[in-house]
This record gives structure tokens, sequence and C-alpha cells, in this order.
């Protein structure tokens, strides 16, 4: 009944949070979408973390140490990599985006290539990609609070009343609620995650170095990368691909565009390696699980965390560890149905007609948000894949955006937007084909050294969305010039 009573608790503050972030602000279009873009270095570092450290990190991170051992390190690493390109990356589209007041991510394609079919094109990118990541965010919703109610919430009812909380904040005060909610959200999961990584070794093991010792002895496996599947290779080319996508993201865009200035971004490029941090005791939570929660197979590892705290702690800080939990679907699953509905709105229903008025738009927007969310619901009750496993197929998707984009960034751009839009459709064509089969280069390329069938088979579509978007440039640069779609 503990834990029941403080999870309710934190639910109503956090509506109450996110509510009242609207108090004497005038949502307009601009104020909705990306907080009239007059957010400070915390609030940006907030917000970017508060996308970041999802219910994949709270669970799936710890379900994947519990499950494959220290090949979750990847996690960690891509992160943290991630975060340095920033330093050169984020300013340069906040730059663009602030002289021609962008709201979107498609709005930036759109304009860097005068083609407002790319904008389209583009737009439903990320929705299709932001999707599986709001179902990843929901599903872990739900079994967060499940379990650490002791099942006097089903998943059902925990994944139907987050997504309303979701809902209403959103709609009554966009972006600016979701940075507020970030706030409690960041240091709740930071105090939670740090304590539980240092107590659980210690309570179960003696220490750190103890658990490993034990691990070594009774699965030494998990200690070491695999001859197959997870090797060295395969962790080498998940790091690269994951930096590749991981600023591809909208609703990093639309965290982008609420900055006040570029030198945001590189003080929080400065500090959010430190962050990232954090993950190695997610890791260090699933390596003591191992041996004191056994037996969890298949999509059950992502409970690993879960399973263990319910077994050392009394009810009323499991039901502070299920409340940050919630938080961890709440904050970004929030940020990516706002960024889905506004893509939706002015991107694709409203791209016939950019004259549209901003309040339409942000009307129409704010409608769509429960659309989306309903939709992400249905995907959430017909089960589905271990939360590694739907992460890679958003993020095979949306990296399919990066070549037109870092090519749009140079001073003299190579690509055409004929031969961006055919790069992206190929690479998204090629994507859902191999993920429809459960694909890998293995199954593709039988025979071949594991040094090669153990790339991430996400590079097999976004090399042919390259090769396809430098040929098609280099056929329409001279024969269409710059003519628009």
């Amino acid at each position: 009944m503990i834990a029941l009573l403080i999870l309710t608790a934190f639910f109503i503050l956090t509506l109450v949070i996110g509510i009242r972030a609207r108090q004497k602000q005038k949502m307009n279009l601009e104020n909705w979408a990306v907080g009239g873009r007059s957010f400070n270095t915390v609030f940006v570092f907030l917000l970017t973390a508060g996308e970041v450290y999802t219910t994949f990190s709270f669970l799936g991170g710890s379900g994947w140490a519990y499950s494959k051992g220290i090949s979750a390190v990847y996690v960690m690493v891509y992160i943290a990599l991630s975060y340095v390109t920033s330093y050169f990356l984020l300013p340069l589209i906040w730059k663009y985006a602030h002289e021609h007041r962008l709201v979107s991510q498609s709005d930036f394609f759109a304009k860097k290539y005068n083609s407002d079919l790319l904008g389209v094109v583009v737009a439903v990118v990320g929705v299709i990609a932001i999707i599986p990541i709001v179902v990843i965010q929901l599903k872990g919703l739900g079994i967060i609070v499940s379990l650490t109610s002791y099942g006097a919430i089903p998943m059902k009812v925990a994944v139907v009343v987050g997504t309303i909380a979701i809902i209403i904040y959103s709609v009554i005060s966009g972006i600016r609620g979701i940075a507020w909610i970030a706030v409690l959200k960041d240091f709740m999961i930071l105090a939670v995650i740090v304590f539980m990584g240092i107590y659980l070794p210690i309570h179960y093991y003696g220490g750190i170095g103890q658990m490993f010792d034990q691990i070594a002895a009774v699965k030494p496996e998990l200690l070491t990368f695999p001859h197959t599947t997870y090797t060295v290779t395969w962790f080498i080319s998940t790091v690269l691909f994951y930096v590749l996508g991981f600023y591809m993201w909208p609703q990093v865009f639309a965290s982008t565009f609420t900055a006040k200035n570029a030198r945001t971004f590189r003080k929080n490029a400065i500090i959010s390696p430190i962050y990232t941090l954090m993950l190695l005791f997610v890791i260090f939570i699933g390596l003591t699980a191992v041996l004191q929660v056994p037996g969890l197979e298949g999509d059950a590892s992502d409970l690993a965390l879960l399973q263990l705290a319910m077994k050392t702690f009394d009810p009323w800080f499991v039901g502070i560890i299920g409340a940050a939990g919630m938080l961890t679907a709440l904050v970004p699953g929030s940020m990516l149905l706002m960024s889905a509905a506004t893509l939706l709105t002015k991107n694709i229903i409203y791209s016939y007609k950019p004259d549209t008025p901003d309040a339409k738009i942000a009307n129409l927007s704010k409608f769509c948000v429960p659309v989306l969310a309903i939709i992400s619901c249905l995907f959430v009750f017909q089960g589905g894949n271990a939360l590694a496993a739907i992460l890679q197929v958003g993020y095979s998707l949306i990296v399919q955006l990066c070549p037109s984009l870092f090519a749009s960034l140079m001073k003299r751009n190579p690509v055409t937007k004929q031969g961006a839009l055919a790069g992206i459709i190929v690479g998204i064509l090629i994507t859902i084909f191999i993920s429809n089969y459960s694909m890998t280069l293995a199954t593709l390329l039988p025979g071949v050294p594991t040094a090669i069938s153990d790339i991430n088979i996400g590079f097999l579509p976004l090399v042919a969305n390259v090769i396809v978007t430098l040929v098609v440039s280099l056929l329409t640069r001279k024969k269409l010039g710059t003519d628009t779609i």
C-alpha cells in the first residue's frame, strides 16, 4: 500500500508541475514547441538528459547487462561520444534554425535543400521512427508501475493513465511543462540509480570488485565479449551507428531550438559525458542481479532491476524507485509525442499550405498528441520485443537522415535535394525490409568472417543510402540545377 501511495503522490506532483509551467505564458506555436527559444544552459541540459535517460536506460540497460554482460557498456560509450559531436554539430544547427525561425526538424531540411517535398519525407520518417521509441517508454512505464505497486496497478491501466497524463501536460504547457518535469526526473533518477549501483553490490557481494569475482567464477562469459554475435566488431559498429543517429531525432532538434544561444551546447558538451557515468551504475545493478535473481530469460531480462529492488528494499523505497522509473517514461514520452505531432501537423498536413497561421498549426498539433499517443498504446498492447530490439528499429530508421544533414552543414553542399530524397527513401525501404524479416549480415552473407558478419545490420541501409545519395546528386547537379521539386 505504501508503494502505491508514493507512486500516486509523485504522479500527481508530476501533473501539477507540468500544468503550472504554463503560468503567464502565451502558448503560441513557437512557445509551445520550442519554448520561445529562451531556455538557458541548465534547462537545455536537463531537457536533453530527459531524452537520453529513458526507460531503456532504466530497464533495458540493466536488462542487457543481466543477459549479455559487459557488452552493455556500448550504451555508455555511444552516448558519451555523441556528446562530443554535439560540441561541433548543435551550434551549427541552432544558428541556422535561429536565423530562419524554424520550429521542427523537417523545417530545417526543407529550408536547407529548398524542397518542400524533402521536408515532408523527413517528417514522415521522423513520425514513423518516433512511434517505436514512444512504445518503449509506455511499455517501460507499464512494467515499472505494475511491479513497483506490487500488482495493485495492472500494466495496461498504468499505460493508459500515464498516457493521459502525458497528453494533459503536453497539450497545456508544451515543452515548458516537459522541461520542469525533467528537473524532478533527473534529480530523482540520479539519486536512485547511483545509490542502488553502489549499495547493491556491497550488500550482496561485499563490494563491486567482489561482485565481478563471483560472476567470473559462475558466469565468466558475461565479462568478456563473445566470439559470435555480440563481438568486439558488433560493439564498435553499434557504437558508431548509434553516434551517427543520436542527433537525428526530431525531439533533439526541438530541444536544440529552445536554447538562447550557441554557447549553451558547448557548455553542455563539456559536462554531459560526466553525467553519462550514471549508466555505469545501471550496469552494476544488472550484473548484481545475475546471481541474485537468476532465471530471467528473453524479454524478462528487462525486469532485472525491478526484481532485484523488490527482493532487497522495503516497499516504501520500492515506491521511490518506481516513481523515478515512471518519470523516465513520462519526460521523453511527452517530448517524442510533441515532436511527432508538430511534424505531422506543420510539415505533413499543412505542407501544401505554408502560409497557414501558427495558431491553427498549434491547435491541430495539440489535437495530434492524443491521436499519436493512442496509436502508440495500441502497439504496446500488441506485445513485442525486448526494449533493445525496439530501439534498434527506431535508430535504423532515423539514421537515414544523417548523410543529408551532414552534407547540408558543409560550406559547399555536394548533395542535391533529389539525391537527398532518393537516398533517404532507399535507406528507409531497406530498413523496413530487413526489420520485417529480422535479418542480420550473418544471415545475408553466410560463411563470411565474423569481422564482417557481426557488423551492425543498420549499416547496410545506411551505406545504400550514401551511395544512392551521391550517385543521384552527381546525375542531377548539372541536369536539374537548383529547380525546386
